[in-house]
């Protein structure tokens, strides 16, 4: 609706897992490097947890546009299944053909196709979203799975993305040899107070019309100081705070964003989440 208003081609604030509107904050930029280093030396598993918002799944979607030809990749986006359907979901991502869809027959389809990648160069990642959520016994599949390897080097990645409760999870008496094999973990925490008003100039730059452009409309220091207030540094919540500041700006005709617009955006909001 706003979009010609202020010379946007697309909303800059959607809240969808989009990699080209990635914001490179201190913490996101040492989670990229972390999981790079995590698979380029092949360390089996990696676990990056954060907060709800915080840009995890974007994180996950970034990492998988960096590939090479050299990654091949699947991605599990919600893995409230059984450990067969979980083995089911990750053999059809890497569109492997197994003979047999029994669970032997799925892990014998998978090593043989690793072992053929890995003889052509090749490095294969599993990256399982929402990861908090896997039982006990999925978890334990997993750590079976990262048991694929050569004499020098594992054979399969997997990447555990999830909130805290993924962490604590992994503390259970019952997870003690996965925990073992978490080669690197990495706690991805929300912006900080100076990195809002780059997020947002970021991301109307990506949506502008002008490609890396600002665009017409500006948020002045005191609404960023309330849409910090407010969102705690979560990008989700900023981005449902500013895309109804947009629309509160179109339908008061105004470029200028304000502290008043953010605090009338946020008590909708609230209301809206309490109603």
């Amino acid at each position: 609706m706003y979009h010609d208003y202020y010379q946007l081609k697309e909303s800059p604030f959607n809240v969808t897992a989009d990699p080209e509107f990635f914001f490179s904050s201190k913490s996101h930029t040492e989670a990229v490097a972390n999981l790079i280093y995590g698979i380029e030396q092949r360390k089996g598993i990696i676990a990056i947890t954060g907060e709800i918002g915080t840009g995890k799944t974007t994180l996950c979607r970034k990492i998988l546009k960096l590939s090479t030809k050299r990654i091949k990749y699947a991605l599990i986006l919600n893995p409230n299944c059984s450990e067969l359907q979980l083995m089911q979901m990750i053999i059809h991502d890497l569109g492997i053909k197994a003979r047999n869809s029994n669970k032997f027959g799925l892990i014998q389809a998978l090593n043989d196709y690793l072992i053929a990648e890995s003889c052509e160069g090749n490095n294969v990642v599993v990256v399982i979203d929402e990861a908090q959520n896997l039982t006990i016994k999925q978890l334990e599949q997993v750590r079976l799975l990262s048991n694929l390897e050569t004499e020098k080097e594992k054979l399969l990645q997997i990447i555990l993305v999830g909130q805290p409760e993924l962490y604590d999870k992994l503390q259970l008496p019952a997870l003690r040899q996965l925990r073992q094999r978490v080669a690197v973990h990495f706690h991805l925490y929300p912006l900080q107070k100076e990195d809002v008003r780059h997020y947002i100039r970021h991301r109307i730059s990506r949506a502008a019309q002008t490609p890396g452009e600002a665009g017409i409309v500006e948020f002045t220091d005191q609404a960023i100081e309330s849409i910090y207030l407010y969102s705690k540094g979560s990008p989700r919540t900023i981005n449902i705070l500013c895309d109804r500041a947009l629309l509160a700006g179109f339908v008061a005709e105004t470029f200028s964003i304000d502290e008043s617009i953010i605090e009338n955006c946020a008590k909708e909001i609230l209301y809206c989440e309490h109603h």
